[in-house]
């Protein structure tokens, strides 16, 4: 019932999930990632524990696939458990146990991971690895979006989907980019509603870093209070 991507931007070094599926706020159970460290991807019967448990995991030090391994062997079920993740330096580590819902496929790109269940079709994650290669000059954020798009155009889910969201890193402790359709009516309208909401949010994000950081420099979007 869910396909993701868990990327990161070999230019920029930012490190981002985007997930969609038929259940209901998939972002908030799914998509996990630490600036500098990693990012994970945890669906299929979501055990949100093991997205902060693989970022410690890097942080620690642990190479990709020994923090993959260190993670399972925390889960009594591991056979209902899709697990995606990457390090800052790329490395890439996935598992899709044997209980894995429906057509379930995982496929390995540079710097990203697609992995989904209850496809449609197999070849899903294949079509949003390639959207992701061929959109290399954009932000992290559009190009996750980008294979969301890419894998409902190669067929999704076996039902709709009705929650989309991405999560970005950047140099922050505090994610870049954390965005959520938690729940939409039409079917299939979630990942349309992710692209509107991330074309209203890139031209205001890295104003949002700037108040934290400086607030002196901030720009003014002219709402009330906003001087």
């Amino acid at each position: 019932m869910t396909f993701s991507l868990t990327a990161r931007c070999a230019r920029t070094g930012q490190l981002g999930v985007a997930v969609t599926s038929s259940s209901i706020a998939v972002a908030a159970r799914c998509t996990f990632v630490r600036a500098g460290t990693g990012a994970v991807a945890t669906q299929n019967v979501t055990d949100p524990r093991l997205g902060p448990k693989g970022l410690d995991f890097l942080a620690a030090g642990l190479p990709a696939q020994a923090a993959m391994n260190a993670l399972l062997a925390t889960q009594a079920h591991p056979e209902y458990r899709q697990v995606a993740l990457i390090d800052d330096q790329g490395a890439i580590a996935w598992h899709s146990g044997a209980r894995a819902l429906g057509l379930a496929a995982v496929v390995v790109g540079p710097d990203c991971v697609a992995a989904g269940n209850l496809l449609a079709d197999e070849g899903v994650p294949a079509a949003m690895v390639r959207a992701f290669e061929e959109s290399g000059g954009e932000l992290l954020a559009e190009r996750l979006v980008r294979a969301l798009e890419a894998g409902l155009a190669a067929g999704g889910e076996a039902g709709p989907v009705h929650s989309a969201g991405l999560v970005v890193a950047a140099e922050e402790a505090w994610p870049w980019a954390d965005l959520r359709v938690d729940w939409h009516d039409e079917p299939n309208g979630a990942i349309p509603a992710l692209r509107r909401l991330w074309q209203d949010w890139a031209p205001q994000a890295d104003a949002y870093v700037t108040r934290a950081l400086d607030p002196t420099a901030a720009p003014s979007y002219g709402v009330p209070g906003d001087e």
